[in-house]
């Protein structure tokens, strides 16, 4: 039977009273411990009534300075896998004769194969090739390569490199491993990458160079090969090295250009030989090169390359391809701040010297890269051999390498022009080497615009492109060669997109393909040129279908015949006019 006091609690004796206070006293002292929360800001209080349930994460993984959830698709494909790493993947698709999926379309670019479908069903090799210098051995190993596993032909590039199409996937990893065994890599040549580094094409036998700027050329070329972190830029990357000789480079088309330039007597640095940087030309966005303020003493050049492409790396926009060059950064930054930083990273201190006081840049010689020239080694010439618009069956790659052999020092430049030069034969040997050459149905003369053609893959290659470029400029050349005798040099630049791989906007006459009423056209630019020459073409025709060019065009070189001033270039016609004047001389207008 249950006691009263169990259920009355005022019959507690005064005993059991005082332990019960006791005891809850105790309970409660030990849970007036501080109270710490976090507010809804997620700031800290020791408020319980402002509490809410923690809500503070982890901190996102960044990449290069960038939240993973902010990268370009891209970008978050190199994250996730190095393409570097990826030769395990490159065997299993040579065996399976499979095509990558879209994010490795991107890595394969890594190591110089690009998978080009819709346009063809299979990959195009890119080469690196330093400086453009080429031996005989590489060249005749490269025409076999064509002819065993491609299309049988080379295309010559307007980075003074050397492509191959049509390998299928079963043969990716011969193709890599023969370019390896020639002397030769891909590695690097695509994607986002510092892309083949040129140099005059002329250097080291140039009579009227300051410098020979192949060693630079090819010591930049071995560092980034040995220097994993200089691989995955935020997008491309072009260098380039002018030797300030009578045939240029175009150097100030590229995000680095280093120019070598003399200082005389009595300035503010000893006399000698420098290299003035230039910055940022980037002429499918409308840009040229230009001068930082810099003078450099040639050893510093490498270094001041490695350490401008590791700012890049470090601060280029990794969340949108469009804004991802090396302009957009030193357009937010200022170039200052982008030197600057640069310099933090080299062991030797800038010297910021004025344009003024170097002397000026010499003549260029703009046909300079066809035909016969003395060298400045008495007794030896040259031979720029024409290649329009750079397709050089394997037949005329063997022809020209046993030429060097044979006549030369088996030695080949290729040229940003798209072209090739056979450098040190004799002059006794000239006559019989030049026969030769037309035997392999190549020659070294062509005509004005011919010579001066470039053109992009065009829309047989390339994806992206919306004209057949290279027989459209082929076509063009030879129909206003054929009907005008024009002594001074026209550079006809064709590029099939946007993207601009033939640099349309510096071509004395400049196509962009598009297409206009489901056919294949063009809009039309003029009086466009670099280095001397520098300035951007402005446009003549909107938009206009390829089957109406020719005529307009001949109407355009008819004016100009019968309107220019004595010994006038083209150029300087086109320049002096303006666009409304241009028009007027045309056959064709454009689309109301």
């Amino acid at each position: 039977m249950e006691s009263p006091a169990s259920h009355d609690p005022s019959i507690f004796s005064t005993e059991q009273k005082e332990y019960l206070l006791a005891f809850f006293a105790g309970v409660m002292q030990r849970d007036m411990r501080p109270f710490v929360g976090h507010t809804a800001d997620g700031l800290l209080t020791d408020d319980p009534a402002s509490s809410v349930a923690n809500h503070a994460e982890p901190k996102e993984e960044m990449y290069y300075g960038t939240p993973v959830s902010d990268l370009s698709r891209e970008e978050l494909w190199k994250h996730e896998q190095n393409p570097l790493d990826i030769w395990d993947k490159l065997v299993a698709h040579a065996e399976e004769d499979r095509a990558p999926a879209a994010e490795d379309i991107f890595r394969f670019k890594f190591h110089g194969l690009f998978y080009v479908a819709p346009a063809q069903d299979s990959f195009m090799l890119r080469l690196r090739v330093p400086g453009g210098i080429l031996t005989a051995h590489q060249m005749r190993g490269l025409a076999a390569m064509a002819e065993e596993w491609g299309s049988g032909r080379a295309d010559l590039t307007t980075r003074a490199n050397l492509q191959i199409r049509e390998f299928q996937p079963k043969d990716i990893v011969r193709v890599l491993n023969r370019a390896q065994e020639l002397g030769l890599t891909a590695r690097g040549s695509g994607a986002d990458n510092v892309r083949n580094i040129t140099a005059s094409p002329l250097t080291g036998i140039d009579r009227t160079e300051l410098i020979d700027v192949s060693p630079f050329a090819s010591a930049l070329h071995h560092y980034i090969l040995n220097s994993r972190d200089l691989y995955g830029l935020p997008r491309k990357f072009n260098v380039a090295f002018d030797s300030g000789g009578s045939v240029s480079v175009v150097a100030d088309t590229n995000d680095i250009g280093f120019v070598a330039v003399r200082v005389g007597e009595g300035r503010s640095v000893p006399a000698g030989i420098y290299f003035r940087v230039l910055l940022c030309g980037i002429t499918g966005h409308k840009q040229f090169a230009s001068d930082c303020g810099l003078l450099l003493r040639p050893e510093q050049a490498v270094a001041m390359a490695a350490a401008m492409i590791r700012v890049f790396i470090d601060h280029g926009d990794r969340t949108d391809r469009k804004k991802a060059r090396l302009k957009y950064l030193v357009d937010q930054w200022g170039v200052e701040k982008f030197v600057a930083e640069t310099e933090k990273r080299l062991a030797f201190p800038l010297m910021r010297v004025a344009a003024e006081e170097c002397e000026p840049r010499r003549p260029i010689d703009r046909t300079g890269h066809i035909g016969v020239h003395p060298q400045g080694q008495p007794g030896l010439h040259y031979v720029g051999v024409s290649v329009p618009v750079g397709r050089l069956p394997a037949s005329q790659m063997r022809a020209v390498a046993d030429i060097a052999e044979q006549f030369g020092s088996g030695e080949l430049r290729l040229t940003v022009w798209q072209n090739l030069l056979i450098p040190n034969i004799p002059s006794h040997r000239l006559e019989v080497a030049i026969e030769c050459l037309r035997a392999a149905a190549l020659d070294c003369t062509a005509g004005a615009v011919l010579r001066g053609a470039v053109a992009c893959t065009g829309n047989c290659g390339c994806r992206y492109a919306a004209t057949d470029t290279k027989a459209h400029a082929v076509e063009l050349a030879n129909m206003l060669d054929a009907r005008f005798k024009i002594d001074q040099p026209i550079n006809l630049h064709v590029t099939g997109c946007t993207h601009s791989c033939a640099q349309h906007y510096v071509g004395d006459i400049g196509l962009l393909g598009t297409k206009v009423g489901g056919a294949e056209g063009y809009q039309v630019v003029i009086g466009g040129g670099s280095d001397l020459d520098q300035g951007l073409a402005r446009e003549l025709i909107s938009s206009i279908a390829y089957h109406d060019l020719p005529p307009a065009l001949e109407s355009l070189f008819t004016a100009y015949m019968e309107r220019r001033r004595p010994g006038e270039a083209f150029l300087d016609f086109s320049r002096r006019h303006s666009i409304d004047e241009l028009q007027s001389f045309l056959a064709v207008k454009e689309p109301a």
